[in-house]
């Protein structure tokens, strides 16, 4: 270092969350861009992991945008993959995808299919669809990076859903067996699902404990809570010794009111002239 040369000082807690909440409202803006596309999808999914994402890759992510294969990157899993559009526009907030590119979003010949494609989309890890792999995968990564000496660490975005699924708990014992400190799997429990409400289709809490007796650090937040977010993310950097959880709880149609309220909000169809009113409740809220 020569004597003109200068550390940055890192920014203050308050200043990362006020920054992740503009990322956070420009993932919502884009994802509402890319339902108008198609007038209907998962949009309320996406609204309500939109803090997540931002605040995943954009303060916690290690990646570089212009190379999404760079060998050193972190790996982000979205194992539920008709969560796409909402891992779209967060690849958009972070310069992997172009934002203009948004808009062909479920087109033919598009790289945005409406489910998560990997050899389609650049920096979609997986493809997603049928529920219950995410972790099983994210288990087998983090193996191998650690057989090879890396530092990368692999984040699993899943649903509480996904939790009716056996698989995902046998890759929670086997992340736990390995002390695979190197993973952290993060929970959008949103209490709902394509049947109905998650706690009528099969019951799954008290989901911290049952993490916690499977041996996972685990920890649970408002998921909209980007400040609480922060927390419990730079609290999974640093835990050693085993896999850590975050288990968030969400709204879906965070931030639009419009949406929040809707009776049938797993997969919701959005009159064309709701588009717009959407947009603008998401603005005022953002401004207030």
């Amino acid at each position: 270092m020569t004597s003109t040369d200068t550390i940055a000082e890192a920014p203050t807690r308050q200043e990362r969350i006020s920054r992740l909440r503009e990322s956070a409202h420009r993932i919502r803006h884009n994802a509402l861009l890319m339902g108008e596309v198609q007038g209907q999808g998962y949009i309320g999914q996406a609204l309500g992991v939109a803090d997540i994402l931002a605040v995943a890759y954009c303060d916690q992510l290690r990646f570089r945008p212009e190379d999404p294969e760079w060998v050193g990157r972190d790996r982000f899993l979205l194992s539920i993959g008709h969560y796409a559009i909402a891992l779209y526009a967060a690849l958009a907030e972070a310069g992997t995808i172009p934002v203009s590119e948004l808009e062909t979003y479920g087109s033919d010949e598009s790289r945005l299919p409406m489910s998560g494609m990997a050899s389609y989309t650049p920096g979609m890890e997986i493809s997603g669809g049928s529920l219950g792999h995410g972790l099983t995968v994210a288990a087998g990564m983090a193996l191998g990076l650690r057989r090879l000496g890396s530092e990368s660490r692999i984040f699993n975005l899943l649903s509480d859903g996904e939790l009716d699924e056996g698989s995902t708990w046998e890759a929670a014992l086997e992340c736990s067996s390995h002390e695979l400190d190197n993973v952290t799997a993060i929970v959008d429990v949103n209490a709902l699902q394509a049947d109905g409400p998650t706690a009528t289709v099969l019951r799954t809490e008290p989901v911290t404990d049952k993490w916690r007796a499977f041996g996972w650090h685990a920890v649970r937040v408002d998921g909209n809570d980007i400040g609480a977010l922060v927390d419990a993310f730079d609290e999974a950097a640093a835990h050693r010794g085993s896999p850590s959880v975050i288990v968030c709880d969400t709204r879906i149609g965070r931030g639009v009111p419009l949406l929040e309220n809707r009776e049938k909000a797993h997969f919701m169809r959005v009159e064309e002239h709701e588009w717009q009113i959407a947009r603008t409740q998401l603005e005022e809220g953002f401004t207030r």
